[in-house]
């Protein structure tokens, strides 16, 4: 039988669009889904603990771990959050925006990614982003010390305050992180008309 080359072309083109015909089932290249099977969490979580003890006094070997860790689970959460505060440390804000927002999506119920993304929109001049990206990490945990605190300050600071501002403001004054804190809160409830 005598066979035809374009038949055989379209013989080798169909076997090529069934899935799985002649590929690997693994992932290629560093873009490629992970899934349950090539993610290693537990590696990437003591990698991330490894960065965090580095990160002040040395942040180049903190960030390859961060690095590492998210090869080893693209999905890790914290390593996207660390890397990120790693990056607004050096002012790439940017670079930092974009951990934060990989970070608040894959920890939806914790409010640091998006205090954390709120101040880089604030270092980035955009004081409205900011606010409301605060407001929504107090959506997420209400009483968090941290970012009542950050987004009393910028309320201030900006001059956009609102009915909200004085309950932060007494909030800080009674829980505030610090005694610098209290006293400012107590000083900006002074001033108040």
């Amino acid at each position: 039988m005598e066979r035809h080359p374009a038949l055989a072309l379209l013989i080798t083109i169909i076997a090529m669009m069934i899935p799985g015909a002649g590929c690997s089932s693994q992932p290629v290249g560093p873009y490629s889904p992970m899934t349950d099977d090539n993610r290693q969490t537990a590696k990437a979580e003591r990698l991330n603990h490894q960065a965090a003890d580095l990160m002040e006094d040395d942040p180049k070997k903190a960030e390859a771990l961060l690095r590492e860790a998210l090869t080893a689970d693209l999905y890790h959460g914290p390593s996207h959050n660390n890397l990120g505060i790693l990056y607004l440390k050096q002012k790439k804000l940017y670079e930092a925006a974009n951990e934060f927002e990989w970070a608040r999506k894959l920890m939806p119920g914790h409010p640091d990614p998006r205090m954390n993304l709120a101040f880089t929109l604030e270092s980035a001049g955009r004081v409205d982003e900011a606010i409301q990206m605060y407001a929504t990490a107090l959506e997420v945990y209400p009483d968090h010390i941290p970012t009542v605190q950050a987004l009393a300050r910028l309320q201030v600071r900006a001059k956009r305050t609102d009915d909200r501002t004085e309950r932060f403001l007494q909030e800080i004054a009674l829980k505030g992180e610090t005694e610098e804190w209290r006293v400012w809160a107590r000083k900006q409830l002074a001033r108040a008309p």
